[in-house]
């Protein structure tokens, strides 16, 4: 049990390290359709948590190995879509969610964007691999 929740807390710090950086290059690959070429990226101390919860795609990675790449990405991306709306949600209500999609004519309830899915897909796969157990040599 201990080690389960050990390596569940290693997974969520690698899970969320992970995200900052792919929100990080993700924002400031944005800047050069604006032309910025100071190339900034951006994103919140709550994200930290946010993408730390790809921790809890580790089970669902044993359950699905076996199948194809495209219904893990899917499934993956259905996942991330449900917490990146929850959390949104959640955060809206108290007035503090980092990103306000409304702008987009794909937003649901300003907290996700449909036309993120390949990102969402792409992200899950990436997340499966942060989450593989190291090989051994």
């Amino acid at each position: 049990m201990k080690k389960t929740l050990s390596n569940f807390l290693y997974n969520f710090l690698r899970c969320g390290v992970t995200g900052w950086c792919m929100e990080i290059l993700f924002t400031s690959l944005d800047s050069l359709r604006r032309r910025d070429f100071h190339l900034k990226g951006n994103t919140s101390i709550w994200m930290f948590p946010i993408y730390g919860c790809a921790a809890f795609l580790a089970p669902i990675y044993r359950l699905l190995r076996h199948k194809p790449f495209w219904v893990r990405g899917l499934t993956y991306m259905s996942l991330i879509f449900s917490g990146e709306y929850l959390s949104g949600r959640l955060l809206s209500l108290r007035q503090i969610c980092p990103w306000d999609y409304g702008k987009s004519r794909w937003n649901i309830k300003r907290v996700i964007r449909l036309d993120y899915a390949p990102f969402w897909f792409g992200a899950g796969l990436l997340f499966e691999k942060v989450l593989l157990p190291p090989k051994s040599s």
